[in-house]
C-alpha cells in the first residue's frame, strides 16, 4: 500500500527520484498514465494489469467506459526506474499535469499520484472541508 506525501523535484530531463518507501514495489516496472484532477497516476505493473482487467469488464456498448479507457490507456507509458530510483516522466504527461520542477508525490493506496505542488496544495485546501464533513453515509463502516 502506498502512503504518505513527498516533495521531490523533477530534474532538467524530466526525471523524478521515487520516494525510497515506494521503490521496492515499483522496481520491476511501473506504468504512468493520466490521472483524474490533472495528476499522474503511477501503478506497479501488476496493479495496472488489474486496473485494465476491471476496465475490460465494462460493456463495449458503454460510451462512458470507452471514453474513459481511451483517455486512460492512450496516456499510459510503461517505465523502469534506473539504479538511483529515478523514472522519466514523458513530456506529454508532464504537460497534462502541468509539472515543472516542484512536484508533490502522494501515496493513494493502490497507486502513487504525482501532482504539480501548487495544484496539490489548492486541491488539498478545497477538500479539507469536505473531508471533515464526510460521514458514514459516504463511507459506510468507516
Amino acid at each position: 500500500m502506498f502512503l504518505g506525501t513527498y516533495t521531490p523535484r523533477l530534474d532538467e530531463k524530466g526525471r523524478l527520484i521515487l520516494p525510497a518507501k515506494y521503490r521496492d514495489e515499483l522496481a520491476n516496472g511501473l506504468v504512468l498514465t493520466r490521472g483524474q484532477e490533472r495528476c499522474i497516476y503511477v501503478f506497479s505493473q501488476r496493479e495496472f494489469e488489474k486496473q485494465h482487467e476491471q476496465m475490460s469488464q465494462a460493456p463495449i456498448s458503454s460510451r462512458q467506459a470507452r471514453d474513459y479507457a481511451r483517455v486512460f490507456l492512450s496516456g499510459a507509458s510503461d517505465e523502469l526506474p534506473d539504479k538511483q530510483g529515478r523514472v522519466t516522466i514523458p513530456a506529454m504527461l508532464r504537460s497534462y499535469a502541468g509539472l515543472d520542477r516542484e512536484v508533490t508525490v502522494i501515496g493513494a493506496g493502490n497507486r502513487v499520484e504525482i501532482w504539480d505542488t501548487t495544484s496539490w496544495n489548492s486541491y488539498l485546501e478545497e477538500q479539507e472541508n469536505v473531508f471533515s464533513e464526510t460521514d458514514d453515509e459516504a463511507l459506510p463502516g468507516f
